[in-house]
C-alpha cells in the first residue's frame, strides 16, 4: 500500500469531489484520471458518496480516497466501499487510532499547533491544513511550519487555480486539494479532464 507522502507528492492537486449521482462517477474519474490527476479524494457528503467510491475504484489509473471522514464508523464504511486512503477534516484520537491499527494511508486536518502536537504524538507528520483560508491562509501555515521542522502539509479550503501556485512554493507543502476541478453541476468530461491538466502542471 502507497504512504500518504508518496500520495502527496503523486500529485500537486487533489480533487475535493462532492458527487451527487453515482452515475456521474466513472466519467469524472476518467476525465480526471486522463489529465493527469491520480489521486481522488470523495467526500462523504452526499448519500451516493460510497458507491461512488466503489465506481471510481473501478477505473484504471485512479487512486481513489474518502474525505470527511468523522470516526471510526466512517472509516470502515470507506474502507469497505473500496478508498485506498482516508481524509478528515480535524484530528481525534479514536480516529486516529482507527486508521492507524488499520494501516491505511491517513490524512487528518490541522489548523493550529495543539493539532499538529497532537498527531506528532502518534507518530504522524503528514497533515491537511484545513481550512486554509480561513484559518490564516499562507501567512498562518508559515507560522505553523516554524517550529515544526519534519510536517507536511496538504491545504485545503478556499484555494483556487490562481492561489494554488502560492501555496505550491511554500517548501512545507506537498500538495494543495481543490474542489475547483470539477464545478458543481452535470460534470462535462472534456471541461474536467482540461482543467485537470493546467491542475497538473501547477508548480510553486
Amino acid at each position: 500500500m502507497t504512504t500518504i507522502d508518496t500520495l502527496m507528492r503523486s500529485v500537486p492537486v487533489i480533487p475535493v469531489l462532492v458527487v451527487e449521482d453515482v452515475a456521474q462517477a466513472e466519467p469524472i474519474a476518467r476525465a480526471l484520471v486522463a489529465g493527469g490527476l491520480t489521486a481522488l479524494e470523495v467526500t462523504l457528503r452526499t448519500p451516493a458518496a460510497l458507491d461512488v467510491i466503489r465506481a471510481m475504484a473501478r477505473v484504471e489509473g485512479a487512486v481513489v480516497g474518502a474525505g470527511t471522514v468523522l470516526n471510526a464508523r466512517d472509516l470502515d464504511a470507506a474502507l469497505e466501499a473500496g478508498a485506498q486512503f482516508i481524509v478528515s477534516p480535524g484530528l481525534t484520537d479514536p480516529l486516529t487510532r482507527a486508521a492507524l491499527a488499520r494501516g491505511v494511508p491517513y490524512l487528518p486536518g490541522v489548523a493550529n499547533a495543539a493539532d499538529i502536537m497532537r498527531g506528532l504524538d502518534h507518530g504522524l507528520d503528514r497533515f491537511k491544513f484545513f481550512p486554509a483560508e480561513a484559518s490564516g491562509g499562507i501567512k498562518a501555515l508559515k507560522a505553523l511550519a516554524g517550529p515544526f521542522g519534519q510536517v507536511r502539509f496538504c491545504p485545503t479550503g478556499g484555494i483556487s487555480e490562481a492561489t494554488a501556485p502560492d501555496w505550491l512554493a511554500l517548501s512545507p507543502v506537498l500538495c494543495v486539494g481543490g474542489s475547483w476541478v470539477v464545478p458543481p453541476g452535470v460534470p462535462e468530461p472534456d471541461l474536467i479532464r482540461r482543467s485537470a491538466e493546467a491542475a497538473s502542471r501547477l508548480t510553486g
